[in-house]
C-alpha cells in the first residue's frame, strides 16, 4: 500500500514537470528553439501571480487569470522583438540570448522580491485531500495533474485540428515556403511563444501554491522541463507529459528509500531513458 500511495504521488508529481516542460516543448517544436531562459519566465510569472494576489486580494486561480493576457504579451514581444533575430541555422545565438536573458530577469526579480521565498497563499485548498480507494491524494496535486492532462490535450488539438496549428506546422517544416503562401514566421512564431508563455503561468500558478519559490530557482525548474521534453522526444508533447511522470515516479521512488536520494533518482531516470532511447521515447515528433 505504502508503495502504491508512492508512485502514485510520483505520477501526480508528474504533472508538475509537465506543466513546467510544456511551453518548452511547443516552442521547440515549431521554431527548434531552445530558450534557457524559460524557468526565469516561470518564476517571474509566479511572482506576477502573487503581486495580483497581494495587490487586489484575488484567488489564486483568479489571479493566474488575469496574468494569463500580461504573459501572452511579454512572450509575444519578447519573440517578436527579440529572439525572431536569433533564429537560423546556428543554434548559439539563441542560447547565449537567452541565457543572458536568464540572468537579467533573476536580478531584477532579487531587486524586487530580494531573496527571500515567498509562497501563493491558496486556503483550505492547500490541505484538502480526496480518497481514491485505499489512498488518498492531495486536492492541489490532482488539480495540478488534470491541469497538465488538460493542457497536452489543449496544445494537441491547436496544433493539429485548428487553422493556426496548421500555419504552425508548414512554417515549421519550411519557413520560406509558409511565407510565399502568405504566412508571416515572425508573428507567427511570436504567438506561438505568447501561448507558451500561457502555458507557463498555468505552470506558475501550480508551482507558487505547492511550493516556496525565490528568483533563482528557475534554472533548477528548467532541468526538470529539459529532462521530460528530452525523455519524451523533442517536440512531442504526449510524450513530454510521460517524461515528467517518469521523472516524478523516479523522485518519490528515490525519495521513499532514502530522501537524500530524490534529486538524483529523477536524474538517474532521465540517464537511463537515454541510455535505451537515446532520441526519447517519441523519436518521430522531431522528424
Amino acid at each position: 500500500m505504502i508503495w502504491l500511495d508512492t508512485i502514485l504521488q510520483g505520477v501526480l508529481l508528474g504533472g508538475l514537470y509537465a506543466l513546467f516542460a510544456a511551453g518548452l516543448s511547443l516552442v521547440f517544436g515549431i521554431m527548434r528553439l531552445v530558450n534557457l531562459a524559460h524557468g526565469d519566465l516561470l518564476v517571474m510569472a509566479a511572482f506576477l501571480i502573487l503581486v495580483i494576489v497581494t495587490m487586489f486580494g484575488l484567488n489564486p486561480f483568479l489571479a493566474a487569470l488575469v496574468a494569463l493576457p500580461i504573459m501572452f504579451a511579454i512572450g509575444w514581444s519578447l519573440q517578436y522583438f527579440i529572439l525572431n533575430r536569433t533564429l537560423g541555422d546556428d543554434i548559439l545565438p539563441p542560447l547565449l540570448v537567452t541565457f543572458g536573458l536568464s540572468i537579467v530577469i533573476q536580478n531584477a526579480l532579487l531587486e524586487g522580491f530580494s531573496a527571500d521565498s515567498r509562497r501563493v497563499p491558496a486556503g483550505t485548498l492547500e490541505t484538502m485531500s480526496l480518497p481514491l480507494g485505499p489512498v488518498t491524494v492531495g486536492l492541489m496535486p490532482l488539480l495540478t495533474f488534470l491541469s497538465a492532462v488538460a493542457v497536452i490535450v489543449a496544445l494537441n488539438q491547436l496544433f493539429y485540428r485548428s487553422e493556426l496549428g496548421r500555419a504552425f506546422r508548414a512554417t515549421s517544416d519550411d519557413a520560406v515556403t509558409a511565407g510565399l503562401m502568405g504566412v508571416e514566421p515572425h508573428r507567427l512564431f511570436a504567438t506561438a511563444t505568447g501561448i507558451a508563455m500561457v502555458v507557463v503561468t498555468i505552470a506558475a500558478l501550480y508551482l507558487g501554491t505547492r511550493a516556496n519559490f525565490d528568483p533563482t530557482i528557475g534554472p533548477a525548474r528548467l532541468i526538470y522541463a529539459f529532462e521530460a521534453v528530452i525523455i519524451g522526444g523533442l517536440g512531442s508533447l504526449w510524450g513530454t507529459l510521460l517524461g515528467g511522470i517518469i521523472i516524478g515516479v523516479a523522485q518519490t521512488v528515490g525519495a521513499a528509500i532514502n530522501p537524500e536520494w530524490q534529486i538524483l533518482s529523477g536524474h538517474l531516470a532521465f540517464l537511463l531513458v537515454l541510455l535505451i532511447r537515446p532520441r526519447g521515447l517519441f523519436p518521430r515528433a522531431v522528424d
